[in-house]
């Protein structure tokens, strides 16, 4: 098993090479150390499972996709995942998107730790750091003062309209924790998006504007 996450990473890893810096090599790495760290609470997951999902979790990404683009399970099948667990990494990457609050239903523990995991990256001093350098790579505005955040939006809808770096805390960011499954992503994200609000109360402090 060891050898077809070698083989995954490899191949996956020549993809995220190409995409910005909130979601590259890096962003991956920074996922699989909490699921890690969450693995460690959930005794019945497999890990191999979780492993494979957080390698292969942005490949699909449709921020970065174009129709010429590989597939997670073409990257499954290509390194000789069998059926069964090409199915169940696959079921646990379709956990972990946000788009605009519409999250798929989860299926699986091992789901749950991989949107945990991913989550995570999203708050605190580095989902900070991501959403700007994400912001700057769209040339999104840095904050705007009179765009409010939406509350119910479409997948479609959340895609699309490109607000503001600081709405997107309000749109996502500051949401997370409440959406945490495990006790022991509950636990992280606590501090991070303690953190959130920290910043965003300074934010306020130097361009003298509420959010």
């Amino acid at each position: 098993m060891e050898k077809l996450i070698l083989a995954c990473q490899k191949a996956a890893y020549k993809i995220y090479a190409h995409f910005d810096a909130s979601h590259d090599v890096d962003h991956i790495e920074r996922v699989m150390k909490n699921a890690r760290d969450i693995l460690a609470t959930e005794p019945t997951a497999d890990k191999h499972v979780v492993m494979l999902g957080v390698i292969l979790h942005d490949i699909e990404d449709p921020k970065y996709t174009t129709p010429q683009s590989v597939t997670a399970e073409e990257i499954l099948k290509s390194i000789g995942a069998d059926e069964t667990l090409t199915q169940q990494v696959l079921a646990s990457i379709k956990s972990v998107s946000f788009s605009g609050g519409n999250s798929n239903d989860l299926t699986s523990i091992e789901g749950a730790i991989l949107r945990d995991a991913d989550r995570l990256d999203a708050m605190g001093a580095i989902g900070i750091a991501r959403a700007f350098a994400f912001g700057g790579a769209r040339g999104r505005k840095l904050y705007a003062h009179k765009e409010n955040a939406r509350k119910h939006m479409s997948e479609i809808e959340y895609r699309t309209k490109e607000t503001a770096t600081v709405t997107h805390f309000h749109e996502k960011l500051l949401l997370l924790k409440e959406l945490m499954v495990t006790k022991e992503g509950r636990r992280l994200a606590e501090e991070r998006h303690d953190f959130m609000k920290v910043f965003l109360t300074q934010l306020t402090d130097e361009v003298g504007e509420s959010y």
